[in-house]
């Protein structure tokens, strides 16, 4: 096994993209799981843009995160919400809906919530 491992998200092992092209998942598998970076077009929003990928009520990935660019909005089920830019680490549970907060793409990396995100069920 190799001490260094070099990666690019610009040559990904898989893309997902989002419902209506509203943007796309890049991943990296690492051989210890898989490492994303979303980037979420203006006017994105989960329950439009995944929620038909996913058929569950509300997101269910464990999200681990960090906002590279961008801003996004995260509602919880319960009502908690965040909203969140860049340079911000993120943590969100599952069972929340999320959208795209002004004209800028939000561009994310997710260490533990996207290997199964944006995923066909079934």
């Amino acid at each position: 096994m190799a001490a260094i491992d070099c990666r690019n998200f610009d040559a990904p092992d898989e893309t997902r993209p989002f419902v209506g092209g509203m943007g796309r998942l890049d991943l990296v598998d690492t051989g210890d799981g898989a490492v994303g970076r979303a980037v979420f077009l203006p006017g994105w929003k989960w329950s439009e843009h995944v929620q038909p990928l996913a058929g569950t009520d509300s997101c269910r990935a464990d999200h681990t995160g960090y906002v590279v660019s961008g801003r996004m909005k995260v509602v919880m089920d319960n009502g908690e919400s965040a909203e969140f830019g860049p340079g911000d680490y993120m943590r969100v549970h599952p069972g929340h809906n999320a959208w795209v907060v002004g004209d800028e793409p939000c561009v994310t990396l997710d260490w533990t919530g996207f290997a199964d995100y944006a995923k066909p069920s079934g």
